[in-house]
């Protein structure tokens, strides 16, 4: 099983990662973090393969996969 992990206080909400993802997991969350931005959420996590795209993408290492 494949379990996806934000970081919130990390995500500047850019996207990279929602668009990166071909499972469609990722979306833009509703609650701001301590910094003012909208951090993606995983809405589907058990959609999630572990290909590792979204992290790869996010310029501020706030996705972490574990498999």
């Amino acid at each position: 099983m494949t379990k996806i992990v934000v970081l919130p206080e990390y995500c500047k909400s850019c996207g990279l990662c929602i668009e990166a993802c071909p499972k469609q997991v990722l979306a833009q969350g509703e609650k701001t973090n301590a910094k003012g931005y909208f951090p993606v959420t995983p809405v589907k996590p058990e959609a999630c393969v572990g290909c590792g795209l979204c992290a790869t993408m996010c310029p501020d290492i706030a996705i972490e996969i574990y498999r």
